[in-house]
């Protein structure tokens, strides 16, 4: 099963997007009227320059300060209850690589980044888990993030053998017949696979 890190639809709390100039990109923020809601300065128990901002629906950006990327949207955060588990089911029934871990016992927290390719060039889940939380109301906003697959079908048996529920069973949507999947995975999140060649010619 080949999947790529096609993220096509973001409606969810965080996500993260790469700038060269954390600080310059605030003000410019500012002054077109935007809300910032934590100052540029370091990540905790890190180096790498953050700030929080709010686009007007209150859908929260976290830019983060980097050198020329080719793939500005850089992370969709999502919450989780039990870290090892989340990570075992993106693996096994995703596809996707563990990037790097790291735990944070000052601010008790862990993260773990995951996606189908280095975090320089390619769009990452950051999976955090938060110590002794094993559970997150997700509200009404959420919908879903998309990810390209070579085959739904054979995707959607991967999430069913590895744990996830499949909550649209894989094939055309009616009218357009690009065929697609949707599952959650074990905190509830959900994703929908959409086949590669179909979704190519949406775009044509």
């Amino acid at each position: 099963m080949e999947l790529t890190a096609t993220i096509l639809d973001l409606d969810l709390d965080i996500f993260g997007i790469a700038v060269e100039d954390v600080g310059k990109t605030v003000e410019l923020i500012k002054a077109k009227g935007g809300k910032v809601t934590r100052e540029p300065g370091p990540v905790k128990g890190g180096s790498t320059v953050i700030a929080f901002i709010e686009d007007p629906d209150g859908y929260k950006f976290e830019l983060l300060e980097r050198g020329p990327t080719p793939e500005p949207l850089c992370q969709v955060m999502l919450r989780v209850g039990d870290l090892d588990r989340s990570i075992n089911f993106y693996e096994k029934a995703f596809g996707m690589e563990l990037l790097r871990k790291r735990d944070n016992p000052n601010y008790k927290y862990t993260i773990a980044m995951m996606g189908y390719g280095p975090e320089d060039k390619n769009a990452v889940l950051e999976l955090t888990y938060n110590y002794g939380v094993t559970e997150y109301d997700k509200g009404n906003a959420y919908a879903q993030i998309a990810i390209g697959t070579d085959d739904v079908y054979r995707t959607a048996e991967a999430v069913k053998f590895f744990g996830g529920k499949v909550t649209r069973e894989p094939g055309p949507l009616p009218g357009i017949s690009t065929k697609i999947t949707a599952c959650l995975d074990p905190d509830g999140w959900k994703t929908v696979f959409v086949d590669n060649i179909d979704f190519l010619k949406e775009l044509e």
